[in-house]
């Protein structure tokens, strides 16, 4: 399902740090705290494969590659903008609720 290869928190993640312009692998990479080789890999290839990741290789030496967000995936940005806006204003909330919970199991 698309919603599960877009809203996943790499995906997300990359999407994010790709907002302000094309990087290699690499400086995605240490732009995200925690993430693998293996996972960063397979997150643009799904990116790419949907459509919201160009990738280009460099003919430099070494070989790079470098992503870029497309067109379409740009059109994601807004709705994650709203996302994240949600998750900082409603965050009290949700450790309220939290800690609700965390009480009600203590028993």
């Amino acid at each position: 399902m698309l919603i599960d290869q877009i809203a996943d928190k790499w995906s997300m993640m990359v999407l994010a740090v790709l907002d302000s312009g094309p990087l290699r692998f690499n400086a995605i990479k240490k732009q995200l705290e925690g993430v693998t080789q293996k996972a960063l890999t397979q997150c643009l290839r799904r990116l790419e494969r949907n459509g919201l990741v160009s990738r280009e290789v460099i003919a430099d030496s070494p070989v790079a590659v470098q992503y870029e967000i497309t067109p379409l995936g740009r059109t994601l940005q807004p709705p994650f903008r709203a996302l994240y806006a949600w998750t900082i204003a409603k965050m009290p909330e949700v450790e309220q609720a939290r800690q609700a919970f965390d009480q009600r199991w203590a028993r």
